[in-house]
């Protein structure tokens, strides 16, 4: 199928579909979901979750050898052998000390930058691996964003990269000093999901939604069924006081009226995190 056939059938322009072929940018959630109906149709059971294949798995969906590559090391092994960072050592003496606390299922909301007004979900796992790192992985639609939560002098420092586009993404979270966290809130930078792909900052909020039985299969099992979850928020679903946590009145005109910040800011006097002692009391 040629570029131009792709976009008409796409409803989109042949640059941007030049521009996904490049690596330049990745589909838009609604594209890539218009994408794999459009394969679906030609290569049947077809599914977003075949996003997330390797190269070799993807060639054998649709019958094909893949080219010869060079194997790669997992991504936590890459994180902890090849990349310097130097508090590293901090990080895993924090985790190694703090990691039960923030174990489990979760489920994110934040607010969509392409369709104002719209709320979305991530779904995902947050779990310690055998390098002494948090892996952490979310993601909707089988649309999977993998890396690792670095919880350093009481916030958590993540980075994540979208398996499709390798594109990374970061996340701060307001930490809790209690045993076990059950919400999280912090702000995210990542490059929007559009053409353009423009640099955006917006609020989030994480949930605990179950924890992990220790089972590593069973738990990466159930992690794969929420990363196939939809990630739509359904239309008025969030109570009022998220809403306002999510969407912030910020800038020169907020501050002359009283009404918010000049900057968007996570403050710990405004956080939504919350943790349960040790007695299962739940605390801000």
């Amino acid at each position: 199928m040629s570029r131009g056939r792709l976009a008409a059938d796409l409803g989109v322009d042949k640059s941007l579909v030049g521009r996904w072929c490049s690596g330049a940018v990745t589909p838009s959630a609604h594209n890539l979901e218009n994408l794999t109906k459009l394969i679906a149709g030609k290569q049947p059971g077809f599914t977003m979750l075949d996003w997330d294949r390797d190269l070799a798995g993807l060639a054998h969906v649709f019958g094909i050898e893949p080219p010869a590559m060079p194997a790669r090391a997992p991504a936590a092994a890459q994180a902890s052998n090849g990349l310097p960072l130097p508090g590293l050592d901090l990080v895993r003496m924090v985790t190694e000390r703090r990691a039960a606390t923030y174990e489990g299922f979760w489920r994110t909301t934040r607010p969509s930058i392409a369709m104002p007004g719209r709320f979305f979900h991530d779904y995902g796992m947050i779990r310690k691996g055998p390098d002494g790192l948090l892996s952490f992985k979310m993601g909707g639609s089988g649309l999977l964003f993998d890396g690792w939560l670095l919880p350093v002098e009481g916030q958590l420092f993540a980075i994540l990269f979208d398996t499709v586009g390798q594109t990374p993404v970061f996340l701060i979270f307001n930490g809790v000093s209690l045993h076990r966290a059950a919400q999280l809130d912090g702000l995210i930078l990542a490059a929007a999901l559009n053409a353009a792909r423009t640099p955006s900052a917006y609020p989030v909020i994480m949930e605990r939604i179950g924890d992990l039985t220790g089972d590593v299969e069973a738990d990466d099992e159930h992690c794969a069924e929420l990363l196939a979850s939809d990630p739509a928020a359904p239309e008025e679903s969030l109570p009022e006081h998220v809403r306002r946590h999510l969407i912030r009145d910020i800038g020169p005109k907020a501050v002359e009226n009283g009404t918010g910040e000049l900057f968007l800011l996570s403050t710990w006097a405004n956080s939504l995190s919350k943790g349960l002692s040790a007695g299962g009391h739940l605390q801000g």
